[in-house]
């Protein structure tokens, strides 16, 4: 039940994943449309799909649509500094970007809120909001400044714990309660992650510098992806604050 839940709940990404390897396996550079547009085009249509069946609701929708817009900017940076790049050629870029890798940011988002909803999640004790929200802010603009000043990531990693060592992630099987402490889910998401980033390198759907299809992305990224899943997690608490418990909550009392 455990893992048929999980594999639902991150049902967006999996289609995501599938359309790379699919279109990777099929495409010809023959075809009137470049693969890039057509995955723009493909994820389009998974939203609104998800939409129209009830699968995410609209308001969750509006939240994952600002992880979106803000894992764009980032691609636009990163990519202009030359951290990576996406080769194929394509109509629907902008900067070197095509407009799928938003799609991308937004399936991580899509994953954490409808875990939380299918597992009736409560996240507890769970530390002020407004430091929750300074700790997403700071790692996000930590992607763009490390570039030029002091890369504060260890700092960062810190302060996850700090923060969250005592919050416990309680999530319901069978309606039997079970706990995980916040930082243990994040690393564990944080490898299933890093395993899609080598889904996209293996496709050829974008290459990191001084690497190859066949090259293992950088275990380096599983940190990386461990401190934005924060990003994406406050991201998503901005709708879901139900979730959000202050005070410690024992097993057998997981919803309040």
């Amino acid at each position: 039940m455990f893992t048929f839940k999980q594999a639902w709940a991150c049902l967006f990404g999996a289609l995501m994943l599938a359309g790379l390897i699919a279109s990777d396996l099929i495409w010809q550079e023959t075809w009137t449309i470049a693969r890039y547009d057509a995955l723009v085009i493909y994820a389009i249509t998974l939203q609104a799909l998800f939409l129209i069946f009830k699968l995410e609701t609209l308001a969750e929708a509006r939240v994952i649509l600002l992880f979106h817009l803000t894992g764009t900017a980032m691609e636009i940076f990163k990519v202009n500094v030359g951290s990576w790049a996406y080769p194929e050629p394509a109509i629907l870029k902008l900067w070197g970007v095509p407009l799928f890798s938003g799609f991308m940011y937004a399936s991580v988002g899509s994953f954490i809120a409808r875990v939380i909803r299918i597992f009736d999640m409560r996240f507890a004790p769970y530390p002020p909001l407004w430091m929750s929200f300074a700790l997403g802010t700071a790692i996000y603009l930590n992607f763009f400044t490390h570039h030029y000043i002091w890369d504060l990531r260890y700092v960062l990693f810190a302060l996850t714990i700090i923060l969250f060592i005592r919050t416990r992630v309680w999530f319901k099987i069978a309606e039997t309660d079970f706990w995980m402490p916040l930082p243990l889910a994040a690393l564990l998401t944080s490898f299933f992650l890093w395993v899609a980033e080598n889904v996209g390198t293996g496709t050829g759907t974008w290459i990191y510098a001084g690497t190859d299809a066949l090259s293992l992305v950088s275990l380096a990224k599983l940190g990386s992806w461990y401190l934005l899943l924060y990003v994406s997690f406050v991201t998503v608490t901005i709708v879901m604050r139900d979730a959000l418990i202050p005070e410690p909550l024992t097993k057998g009392r997981a919803t309040p």
